[in-house]
């Protein structure tokens, strides 16, 4: 099968050990992985702050550049939330964009992908992967399986972390009130790693935990599957 990584703009600059994760796994699975060298940005930001124009652009540019992969797999449940919801209602035809659970237990069929992990983690079930996407259980099945991993619940783990990309900048005293929230959640379950599908949220929390010197580390999905 061949399949493109879109990489996405925050994994890109940010966390590329992620993008990384889902190379080496999709490839330990028997994947063809490519990676479009000229991808950009899906156009989410744009979009959602009112540059429509500007986005249907981008839009426009991801079909071209992923055009006739046999299935194309992000590592981030916001912005393929985006191309799903979003770019039918902006009138551009793009492939469908699998987050990477979904297209580990939906199209490969597999649960277990032969990851070792032996930590206490707990997951955080993002927004848009919860609400866009419906991952349920998705994510939590493939965590169950790996060796020596012991996944706790996370109370509250549907309510938002209030990251939600631009709102943090423009509501950031609610923004942290409720990243304090998500923490002191996280913090109750004795978890070594908070999980989560989205490293903008695992970047907002993160830099809570950081700031508390919780101790806490907070790991992709992707890079806890690929772990060995």
């Amino acid at each position: 099968m061949r399949v493109a990584l879109f990489i996405t703009c925050v994994n890109d600059t940010l966390f590329p050990d992620t993008g990384k994760a889902v190379v080496s796994l999709l490839r330990r699975l028997g994947c063809d992985v490519d990676f479009p060298q000229a991808q950009t940005c899906c156009g989410q930001m744009h979009v959602n702050t009112g540059y429509r124009a500007e986005g249907v652009r981008l839009a426009r540019h991801f079909a071209e550049v992923f055009d006739g992969y046999d299935a194309v797999v992000a590592p981030s449940g916001s912005c393929a939330a985006m191309v799903r919801e979003q770019y039918p209602r902006l009138g551009v035809q793009a492939p469908p964009v699998h987050d990477l659970s979904e297209f580990l237990v939906d199209v490969l069929e597999v649960e277990d992908v032969g990851a070792y992990f032996p930590h206490r983690v707990t997951y955080h079930p993002t927004c848009h992967s919860l609400r866009g996407l419906h991952l349920g259980d998705r994510p939590t099945r493939l965590l169950r399986h790996v060796r020596g991993l012991e996944l706790v619940p996370l109370e509250g783990a549907d309510e938002c972390c209030g990251f939600g990309g631009t709102f943090a900048i423009k509501n950031p005293a609610i923004s942290a009130a409720m990243c304090s929230d998500k923490v002191r959640n996280v913090l109750d379950t004795g978890a070594e790693v908070l999980c989560a599908a989205d490293n903008s949220c695992l970047m907002h929390i993160g830099g809570t935990l950081r700031r508390q010197k919780t101790g806490v580390r907070v790991m992709h999905l992707a890079e806890i599957l690929d772990a060995r």
